[in-house]
């Protein structure tokens, strides 16, 4: 996953491209940097390897966006279609759902709900490239859209342009022991030369949940337990949900963790400094919310919400403090 400093009017544009995932399309600023490596074309595939599937950790079930998330624990066959996004320097440096660090330069992949880490190979169904990657993140957590790339994993399948519709298939500890997961023709389809990447289309937001979201989070959260985001700046320790001011809030994330809120936290200062002074962690009896405000009326606090869902592609939840 990606709160309010001066005029209410500027606090809520907010965390812009955060969500990604982790996160999600390819960003309207992001790509690869003023001076990427010059043989991305060429970098090679994950070399699949067999790793063991903890439970808990960033296999925990966890909510997004009002809707469950069941993490696969077992070592089985998955496969589906859908369409892919990618993301770029925003989080390059950054720590992803499974503690480790993010580098848009590796042939790496955010899945809502492959265990961590996996292996998939992900295949371009209009141009026949396939490439294998590292699974290691969460996202992406719009509707349609199964995974979420690497910069350098897109740029491989010339996928940079958009969201587009690929083909996944998890690599499972036999096929990785037995070698049955290589394919001699893709090796060939890989090694030709891809032509430059056009630039990223302008891609529309999608369209309002139906059901207002309960527990938001961004697309490349770390689900609850990760390792300490020694990149990210500090956030303030969480207040009592009783020491919030009156008034009416933004609700950009609740968890069951303390760390999974502190660690959004922590990614949304990252991005927009500005909203840091009214953004906080408060805690209650069972969850631990991220809340943007006060607000002064109902009014503001949808026009400001609305805002956030524009910039994020994301429903907040409002709520008054009385």
């Amino acid at each position: 996953m990606h709160l309010l400093r001066g005029p209410i009017a500027l606090l809520v544009l907010l965390l812009s491209a955060l969500l990604a995932g982790c996160g999600s399309a390819p960003r309207g600023r992001d790509g690869p940097g003023a001076n990427p490596p010059s043989n991305l074309a060429s970098v090679p595939d994950a070399e699949p390897r067999i790793e063991p599937i903890r439970n808990g950790g960033p296999n925990k079930p966890y909510e997004v966006l009002g809707r469950n998330y069941v993490p696969m624990t077992a070592d089985r066959p998955f496969r589906e279609r859908g369409l892919a996004s990618w993301y770029g320097r925003k989080f390059h440096g950054k720590r992803t759902a499974s503690g480790e660090v993010y580098d848009m330069y590796a042939m790496s992949a955010a899945h809502p709900t492959l265990p961590l880490p996996s292996y998939a190979r992900i295949r371009n169904p209009a141009n026949g490239r396939e490439v294998i990657v590292r699974v290691n993140d969460r996202g992406p957590f719009h509707a349609g859209r199964i995974v979420d790339l690497s910069y350098t994993a897109a740029l491989r399948l010339d996928l940079l342009r958009g969201v587009a519709p690929v083909e996944l298939e998890r690599l499972t500890f036999e096929e990785i022991r037995s070698g049955a997961w290589r394919r001699d023709d893709s090796a060939v389809a890989l090694a030709r030369p891809l032509p430059a990447p056009s630039p990223p289309p302008v891609v529309p937001p999608p369209p309002p949940l139906e059901t207002p979201p309960v527990l938001p989070v961004p697309a490349a959260l770390p689900p609850d337990d990760p390792a300490p985001a020694e990149a990210l700046p500090e956030a303030p320790a969480p207040r009592p949900l009783t020491s919030a001011e009156r008034g009416w809030w933004i609700q950009l994330g609740a968890f069951r963790q303390r760390e999974g809120a502190e660690s959004f936290h922590r990614r949304v200062i990252a991005e927009v400094d500005w909203l840091a002074p009214v953004l906080g962690v408060f805690s209650d009896a069972a969850l631990f919310r991220l809340q943007a405000g006060p607000y002064a009326s109902r009014d503001e606090a949808r026009a400001g919400a609305e805002r956030v869902r524009e910039a994020l592609q994301l429903v907040p939840l409002v709520v008054e403090r009385r």
